[in-house]
């Protein structure tokens, strides 16, 4: 085994409150103005394991319900990581109990984590993740083989998990023992021009090939994005003999160097919309302070080189730091409607008293941006101002020791019958859900 860390689960005790320490829950989860609540923990004690919410992804279910999955612990990083699902027959007004559908506390499970869904044409739900085996490389919480199960009842029983094959990298460790650190953040969607799933994903670069930090901060730490199509999900065969093709591996994979250091790449969380002449256009974050884009022409095979977002061809470069920063169709997934909206922090990581390495509390506040689509232009997605859209007043949620003070959108988005709703994690606490009415954007 090749520097390997096996992981040794951290001291809990020092994270958890024995009150809310005054805090209204009641008050706080109506904070960021919110229509529709997923999911809320009764207090921040931690007892309960569920003071930690996010990787929010809801879907449609093959039964006309809406369906949920996200990754629940004490805190993120947490060893009891684990996926959860639930469900909605009411548009999102009221949700089923969750269930637990890998890590603990099932028994004699290891940390479960990032799941993403995949629904066939013939009602087979998908879910897959990562599953931690006990060693890692540098983010233990982002470490581990890609595995799924599936349900043919719509979420009532679900199959055993199996290991989905994942080719290995030029960025992982040598050691084919430890596993990739790879995170798909966004929901798979059927963009391809024939109608296959295709997402992002980053792939964190192994501490053993990565370039040294140009700084003492995980923001430096390597990445790349890669693109991942599935090809066989309507066959509905068994989660181990799902077909996924890595369209960009090794030096296929996108890169956008850190500042002052161009060979050190960081670069993370791919969000893909379709563009109504067919191109794929995507947004990602990276550490320079702006969020950057590319497209591609041939169903996500081969992509242009990254730029700076801007509002405009020769306009303003928009700001944000080391945080998700989401394009959504309005129009639905896939719909290449030609109208997005898009979100941002509005800074480039200096927020008030904080700095670019400060992600527990630069990640605030959200502003809305309203996308429209520009044939002829070199970036071909313009936008309008920044609006103000949520923030939290600075208030930290969570374990007494590590409140999280972020709005980081590790989001999802859904249209269903012309109302667009934004789903979102706030302080990866509460889950929650917020209509976006389109007389209202920018």
């Amino acid at each position: 085994m090749v520097n390997a860390m096996i992981y040794q689960p951290p001291d809990r005790s020092s994270l958890l409150a024995a009150d809310d320490g005054g805090i209204d829950l009641a008050a706080e989860l109506g904070r960021t103005q919110p229509d529709f609540v997923i999911y809320r923990p009764a207090d921040m004690s931690g007892d309960a394991h569920d003071t930690g919410n996010e990787h929010l992804l809801v879907f449609d279910g093959p039964d006309g319900s809406l369906m949920v999955i996200w990754t629940q612990s004490t805190r993120e990083g947490e060893a009891d990581q684990h996926i959860m699902f639930s469900r909605s027959d009411d548009g999102g007004e009221t949700w089923q109990k969750p269930m637990v559908l890998a890590g603990p506390p099932k028994p004699d499970q290891r940390m479960a984590s990032w799941a993403f869904p995949l629904v066939s044409r013939s009602g087979r739900v998908y879910v897959i993740y990562s599953q931690h085996q006990g060693v890692y490389d540098t983010f233990f919480q982002a470490a581990g083989l890609m595995t799924g199960i599936c349900s043919d009842d719509n979420g009532q029983s679900w199959s055993e998990p199996q290991t989905i094959t994942m080719p290995r990298s030029m960025y992982d460790n040598p050691d084919p023992a430890i596993p990739a650190e790879w995170i798909v953040w966004q929901r798979p969607d059927r963009l391809t021009s024939d109608g296959r799933y295709l997402v992002g994903m980053t792939r964190s670069v192994s501490k053993m090939v990565r370039h040294p930090r140009p700084v003492d901060s995980w923001i430096a730490s390597e990445s790349v994005v890669e693109f991942l199509r599935f090809d066989n999900v309507d066959d509905d065969p068994d989660p181990g003999d799902l077909q996924i093709r890595f369209l960009t591996p090794d030096e296929k994979a996108l890169r956008v160097g850190f500042p002052d250091h161009p060979q050190v790449s960081v670069v993370q969380e791919p969000s893909i919309v379709k563009l109504p002449d067919g191109r794929l256009f995507v947004t990602m974050r990276t550490s320079t302070g702006h969020p950057y884009w590319t497209q591609s022409r041939d169903d996500g095979r081969t992509w242009d080189e990254s730029h700076v977002l801007l509002d405009k061809d020769g306009g303003t470069a928009l700001l944000h730091p080391l945080s998700p920063c989401p394009i959504y169709d309005l129009g639905g997934a896939g719909a290449g409607s030609g109208d997005y909206v898009f979100f941002i922090h509005n800074n480039d990581g200096h927020f008030g008293q904080w700095g670019p390495t400060d992600t527990g509390y630069n990640r605030r506040p959200i502003y809305l941006l309203h996308g429209q689509f520009h044939i002829d232009a070199a970036q071909p997605v313009w936008f309008s101002k920044p609006k103000p859209f949520m923030d939290q007043g600075d208030i930290g949620l969570g374990p007494v020791m590590k409140p999280r003070h972020d709005l980081s959108l590790y989001a999802s988005f859904t249209v269903r019958r012309g109302r667009a709703v934004l789903w979102y994690p706030d302080r990866k606490f509460f889950l929650l859900g917020r209509i976006i009415d389109p007389a209202a954007l920018p």
